[in-house]
């Protein structure tokens, strides 16, 4: 499914963006919202905002939003690394 957003003009022009960057720079908007709020998890808002795992994590940064790691993920990370 494909989902189509129209904002009015005076909308995008407050945004300050260059045309051309609006529709990746408002995808990353979205991915860190839903990542901060939970609805999305790490991997899936980085694919949404079509960014590398760097990138993602310093966009994170830049917007002071903790990453969600708990004991579950350590546990999944550890055996992984056991595979490994």
């Amino acid at each position: 499914m494909k989902v189509t957003v129209e904002l009015p003009d005076n909308i995008l022009q407050a945004l300050n963006i260059p045309e051309e960057k609006i529709s990746s720079e408002l995808r990353i908007q979205l991915a860190l919202f839903l990542y901060e709020k939970g609805r999305l998890s790490f991997g899936k808002a980085r694919e949404l905002a079509d960014l590398s795992v760097w990138e993602f994590l310093e966009r994170l940064n830049e917007n002071k939003i903790p990453l969600h790691y708990d004991i579950k993920d350590l546990e999944q990370d550890l055996e992984v690394i056991k595979k490994l």
